[in-house]
């Protein structure tokens, strides 16, 4: 089994602010993640003027539109580049998810060899067209999805993408309520297609990662941020740093659970199998040339003579000696 690859989603939990963007690098580092992700897109050619918040949303400034919000996040490729070269300077890989046809001008100019396709544009073919262009590996999100729209575009870039495809199931509710998740639809992206899958998780604990993981995802994606009561869309649906370290503990202690697929006995058992197993005793007191039968003799713990397996070799042979109360049977 290769080694989950681990996404800490900061998405624009950076609130504009390249300072607190590269604090979270860091925490993603210290906690084990492979990648930190931001969002490429420009609120110019991704939302309307007059576009509307999602209910999540709206949780700070009710009045303003969805294009204001969105400004107050947007990145510049001077900004992206930056967090880029900070990302490579500590030691984790740097993703971007893109939401329109000019931003992947952007995110070409990055020199990125993956793109994140986010759930919102997955029925988006202008965009996916010109992601095909440039022959990335590809991670598609599949929130708000029907399984015949996941199919269409699973189809469309298989068709024309020679690079990898991983297909994270998803559910676009912030956050998530562990009665929504249905996880088991993405087994049925898996089998449908023959494609990896993954799970990027919007629920607020682990256990729905830990169950994908169990049942074969190759990537997790899960929201990080400084603190869930900071203003802005996506901090209350995120871990903070201490629970997305426990968070991606808990992922790692998962895979080392399901990886060894063999039976051995680990080194810990080993020292225990003598002090637990049995061995056969006297039950009473035998007299030499006495019979062993199943009233004089038993079996008791430690396992330092004849092992208990030994059971019905012993039954009716004769004693060669005399034994107390207890005494280690010996032929």
């Amino acid at each position: 089994m290769k080694k989950i690859k681990i996404i800490a989603e900061i998405g624009v939990n950076h609130n504009g602010k390249i300072s607190l963007a590269k604090k979270l690098i860091k925490h993603a580092k210290n906690a084990g993640a492979d990648f930190v992700k931001f969002q490429c897109y420009s609120s110019n050619d991704l939302v309307t003027d007059k576009a509307k918040k999602a209910k999540y949303q709206k949780k700070f400034k009710k009045k303003e539109t969805q294009k204001d919000m969105l400004k107050q996040y947007e990145l510049s490729l001077a900004q992206l580049k930056e967090l880029k070269k900070f990302s490579k300077k500590i030691g984790i890989k740097f993703l971007l998810s893109v939401f329109d046809v000019e931003s992947l001008k952007k995110f070409k100019s990055l020199n990125l060899n993956i793109v994140k396709i986010p759930s919102g544009e997955l029925n988006n073919f202008q965009l996916l067209e010109q992601i095909l262009k440039y022959n990335l590996e590809i991670i598609l999100s599949t929130g708000m999805s029907k399984f015949v729209e996941i199919s269409k575009t699973i189809n469309y870039l298989k068709k024309k993408n020679k690079k990898k495809i991983t297909v994270l199931h998803c559910i676009s509710s912030y956050p998530t309520h562990p009665k929504d998740v249905q996880i088991y639809n993405m087994l049925k992206i898996k089998k449908n297609h023959n494609i990896d899958v993954g799970f990027s998780d919007h629920t607020d604990s682990y256990e729905a990662a830990i169950a994908a993981t169990t049942l074969g995802a190759t990537t997790i994606e899960k929201h990080l941020t400084i603190n869930t009561n900071m203003k802005g869309p996506d901090h209350s649906s995120s871990l903070n740093p201490k629970k997305f370290s426990e968070f991606v503990k808990s992922i790692r202690n998962t895979e080392k659970i399901i990886t060894n697929k063999t039976k051995k006995i680990s080194f810990d058992e080993s020292q225990n199998l003598k002090i637990v197993r049995k061995s056969i005793v006297a039950k009473t007191k035998i007299k030499k040339g006495e019979r062993f039968s199943r009233n004089n003799i038993t079996t008791k713990r430690p396992d330092n003579g004849i092992s208990a397996s030994q059971w019905f070799k012993v039954l009716n042979k004769i004693a060669k000696k005399n034994f107390e109360i207890n005494d280690k049977i010996t032929l």
